[in-house]
């Protein structure tokens, strides 16, 4: 369809060289639009506007001829040759072309513009509906006009709906989030954006930070316990080489306290005690006769002595 169109457009320009086709221009309902001639400067003496190949108005030795009704066509034009039309509406869309021509009533120049009005786009509206933890959304609108050309996106994260021409769009996904509904033409755009969660269903974000929450808490309380029983073994290790010096001290102390201090020299006595010989072993001896045991003489009693 493209290639038509180009051939087409070669076409016009071989049968017409001095016709020049301008881009096309879109204007919203109610606006005032500007059409000039971009080759054009300074004033011109006679220039002539067509709307779809019906004149509408003329300037001629600035003198302005209405060839339409004049509150009808809501427009004017200016010394320049450009044309200004008020308060737009659809209807006057279309096909717009100048001529300009010379003093001597020779076509100097010819250009043309596609006009199209649209109408703003309606706001649209998002709703959701859980089925089976699967969440459906919708983004409609109401279409005033049959005839009305708009694009419909409905997007989250990377999910992206289009549709063109249409009153609804519709996505579906199994996670909760933002949506965004936009409805533009070439000339308005609005958008509708809205949380929306299902009901029963975890967010895939809440999932996330909770484990997470939870793999920090496991790692931090791991580190924890591993530095207080590092800083209590350290701790007992002091005191107990502590206590170990001490002791150590201790019995250092009492050692030397329990040894006697030898003498430098030995004395004459230690000398002689060293040089003096050991006692030899005891030789049996002759067995004696026992000795006869004196005999006891037997004392009167005193009271008997002193008897007459």
């Amino acid at each position: 369809m493209n290639f038509r169109r180009i051939f087409l457009v070669k076409c016009l320009l071989l049968l017409f060289p001095s016709v020049k086709c301008s881009v096309t221009i879109y204007m919203a309902v109610n606006e005032s639009a500007l059409l000039n001639i971009p080759d054009a400067s300074g004033n011109l003496s006679h220039v002539t506007w067509l709307r779809d190949r019906q004149r509408l108005l003329q300037i001629k030795d600035k003198q302005v001829k209405y060839y339409v009704n004049k509150d009808q066509c809501r427009c004017k034009v200016f010394l320049n040759g450009t044309l200004q039309i008020q308060r737009v509406v659809k209807e006057d869309s279309g096909r717009y072309r100048v001529t300009v021509y010379q003093p001597d009533g020779k076509l100097k120049a010819e250009e043309e513009t596609m006009f199209i009005v649209q109408e703003p786009v309606p706001q649209p509206t998002l709703s959701a509906e859980c089925v089976n933890k699967n969440l459906s959304v919708k983004c409609e609108v109401k279409q005033k006009t049959k005839d009305e050309t708009f694009t419909m996106e409905l997007i989250k994260d990377k999910s992206k709906r289009i549709q063109k021409n249409g009153t609804k769009v519709e996505l579906h996904t199994r996670y909760s989030g933002t949506f965004r509904c936009s409805v533009k033409n070439k000339v308005s755009e609005k958008k509708a954006e809205k949380v929306i969660k299902c009901s029963g269903e975890l967010d895939l974000y809440l999932i996330l930070s909770i484990a997470g929450g939870a793999i920090f808490f496991v790692i931090f309380m791991i580190l924890l316990i591993y530095c207080i029983r590092k800083k209590k073994a350290e701790r007992l290790a002091h005191r107990e080489e502590e206590r170990m010096t001490h002791v150590c001290q201790v019995d250092s102390e009492m050692v030397v306290r329990e040894l006697p201090q030898s003498p430098c020299k030995p004395t004459p006595k230690q000398l002689r005690v060293q040089q003096r010989p050991l006692p030899q072993p005891n030789v049996q001896q002759q067995a004696l006769p026992p000795r006869p045991r004196p005999r006891t003489q037997q004392q009167t009693p005193k009271h008997q002595r002193e008897r007459p």
